[in-house]
């Protein structure tokens, strides 16, 4: 009988689970955070919000641009786990500052990381191994107000687009990573972020800065909330993917246009959803596929508003007429089953034109082919030929006086377009390289992928760019 009872007490106590982690017996290691604003200028505060399973952790902030200028860094910083809140991808977290940080004047304006990191030494008895977790934020830095001597050219960084990808907390403004396979249609910037800038802008300011250009920053929300980034500049630049725009950013950067200042869209898929920016510009709403369940839908008092495709015939402000080109005319190149085996090059129309100076390009060369700079999302124009060159019909809202110098073949896939009611089956799109006139100049290279040239070293893309900034920022 004691036998009996010994082995089932031993069978008992080899069942019993004790999981052990860390010194301090939590299973959770972690830390999360992030900036309290998108954008700040010298001179203000910077606020950190934090999570964190540590008692304490350390911050460190670097400016990401030619070189990687480290400006900043602290530990000992008193850490928390904090809350989330069931709509955190909505709402935000609404986590309490962790650590302000006085930004001094002599930070220069530009993009910059945040490393957040905790370690400790493992377990007190078994599994003393040292653990480590980090995490990243980011914000961006305006010029000072006031700066004796402005850039002229101000590039605005696609921070809209972060967010809408942004699936923490289960949620974006897509259902391909959303729980449950669900598509968000409000998203917050004040929870933890996911940043696109190594993606698409990383490289291409980095070719600039190593070229001797000074640029100035700021998010795109600052095009909304804060125009008097525009004053004193010459060129405005987009680049990579700048997906999400609101109406005052378009109505603020026309507004430029038509006084004579310049754009340059190196960029594609640009302007393609209207968003509308909600608590203070703390969170965007976009209903997309979805518009009629958007308010604004359902009140039938005017769809200038509706937060779907700039191009969509209810709102009736396609990005063409800002851009020059636009999505509904453009698609995929060697990227969602479309074109996947495509040259990745434009063909050249126009060679003679200034933007192709230098390169000694021909007509019906490729260019940009080597590096693919024709990828991913492409927008483009309604053409009609003559004599075997391009010209823009201008029924999809493309400015008349529109130069397309440079085309590539791209497609929409059916899973994208099919909502729309006026898509045509079987429509065949461009990417476009171009060039318009409209009180200032504006330049588009109708592709997200236009800055992979630049990271190869394309010589040609390189004076191509070269080219655009040179003569539209005098």
């Amino acid at each position: 009988m004691h036998t009996l009872l010994l082995q089932f007490f031993v069978v008992a106590i080899s069942c019993v689970s004790v999981p052990i982690y860390g010194g301090d017996g939590e299973e959770s290691f972690f830390i999360e955070g992030y900036a309290g604003e998108v954008s700040y200028a010298p001179g203000e505060e910077l606020t950190l919000h934090v999570s964190t399973s540590a008692a304490s952790f350390s911050a460190e902030i670097t400016r990401l641009g030619a070189e990687r200028l480290t400006v900043w860094k602290q530990e000992g910083l008193a850490g928390g786990a904090r809350a989330i809140p069931e709509d955190a991808s909505s709402v935000g977290c609404g986590w309490p500052v962790s650590v302000t940080v006085p930004i001094p004047v002599e930070w220069k304006s530009g993009y910059y990381h945040v490393a957040l990191r905790i370690r400790d030494n493992g377990g007190k008895y078994v599994r003393r191994n040292a653990r480590t977790a980090e995490a990243s934020c980011y914000f961006v830095l305006r010029e000072a107000p006031g700066i004796a001597e402005p850039s002229p050219i101000l590039i605005q960084l696609s921070t809209n687009t972060y967010n809408a990808y942004n699936n923490w907390g289960g949620f974006s403004l897509y259902g391909f990573h959303g729980r449950g396979g669900n598509q968000g249609h409000r998203v917050s910037f004040l929870r933890p972020p996911s940043s696109l800038f190594s993606n698409w802008e990383q490289g291409f300011v980095e070719w600039v800065e190593r070229e001797g250009i000074r640029l100035a920053y700021a998010a795109n929300s600052d095009l909304e909330f804060r125009p008097e980034v525009l004053e004193n500049r010459r060129l405005v630049l987009s680049v990579g993917h700048d997906e999400y725009w609101s109406a005052p950013m378009r109505d603020h950067l026309e507004g430029f246009i038509g006084a004579g200042g310049n754009v340059a869209f190196f960029s594609g898929n640009t302007c393609c959803w209207q968003v509308r920016s909600e608590d203070g510009g703390s969170a965007l709403t976009c209903w997309k596929q979805n518009y009629q369940m958007d308010p604004i839908y359902g009140a039938r008092e005017g769809y200038a508003a509706l937060s779907s495709l700039w191009s969509h015939h209810l709102v009736e402000r396609p990005e063409n007429q800002i851009t020059g080109v636009g999505f509904l005319w453009g698609g995929y190149h060697r990227s969602h089953g479309q074109y996947m085996d495509g040259s990745g090059a434009f063909t050249v129309h126009r060679p003679d034109h200034w933007l192709f100076e230098g390169t000694g390009l021909k007509r019906g060369d490729a260019v940009g082919g080597k590096h693919t700079v024709v990828g991913y999302e492409c927008d483009g124009c309604e053409i009609e030929w003559r004599d075997g060159l391009p010209f823009p019909t201008g029924r999809d809202g493309t400015p008349e006086n529109f130069a397309i110098l440079g085309t590539a073949p791209a497609r929409w896939h059916p899973d994208d377009c099919q909502w729309y009611e006026k898509w045509e089956n079987g429509r065949e799109g461009h990417a476009v390289l171009g060039v318009y006139q409209r009180g200032g100049t504006v330049v588009t290279t109708g592709s997200t992928d236009w800055v992979h040239g630049l990271r190869g070293g394309d010589e040609a893309v390189e004076r191509i760019t070269r080219n655009v900034i040179r003569k539209l920022s005098r």
